[in-house]
């Protein structure tokens, strides 16, 4: 329902067209590697070489595979992007409903999230794919960072899919980690304190 939900407020970004004067020439429409699709070649360029002064080889393989598979119609670069804005609003809900237990005030924040407006410009911006991109991968983390956590010591492959998830990040945008590199220990570690709290303690709390 959040998902289903995300895409009808976003659906009207699929007739638009691309921005060529902001970024979009540069990610796209102007760019014969990303236009190529997937090939070895067009994969060994995006880990190579930066775009738009940025190295985010994830972000650009992403924009590859719209190629792939829609061209240059702006509506399929669009659609992706709002497809991963729906199932990040659904993570932000499956995070929040681990972390708290709690059905409806998770259900409430992720409606919120998928909602909001400050989201337009990553979701309606096909340069903004690392945006959504970055979002969607450090989710992912938090989410098996949450389960390794009330897991331990019994398990750790969670903590490992955690990593390997905060590793893609740095693959899809620049500022996931490198802006950041001082906070996400903290934010793990704070992470930790909430699950362990008792607020977190009934899954059956709401």
């Amino acid at each position: 329902m959040l998902a289903l939900l995300a895409i009808a407020v976003y659906w009207p970004v699929t007739r638009h067209d691309f921005i060529n004067s902001f970024d979009d020439d540069l990610y796209v429409t102007s760019n014969v590697h990303v236009q190529n699709g997937l090939t070895f070649e067009g994969l060994k360029w995006a880990f190579l070489n930066p775009v738009c002064w940025n190295w985010h080889p994830l972000t650009v393989l992403s924009h590859m595979a719209d190629c792939q598979f829609f061209g240059l119609k702006p509506w399929g670069h669009h659609l992706t992007s709002v497809l991963l804005h729906a199932v990040n609003t659904v993570l932000v809900f499956l995070l929040l409903r681990r972390l708290t237990g709690a059905l409806w005030r998770s259900v409430l924040v992720a409606a919120l999230f998928g909602l909001h407006p400050i989201h337009v410009e990553s979701v309606a911006w096909v340069a903004e794919r690392k945006d959504v991109l970055s979002c969607f991968f450090g989710l992912l983390s938090l989410l098996f960072y949450a389960r390794y956590v009330r897991e331990r010591p019994q398990r750790s492959v969670p903590v490992r899919y955690a990593h390997l998830h905060c590793a893609l990040g740095r693959g899809r945008s620049p500022t996931s980690t490198t802006n950041n590199r001082r906070k996400v220990p903290n934010l793990f570690q704070d992470l930790t304190s909430v699950i362990s709290s008792p607020f977190s303690s009934s899954p059956s709390a709401s």
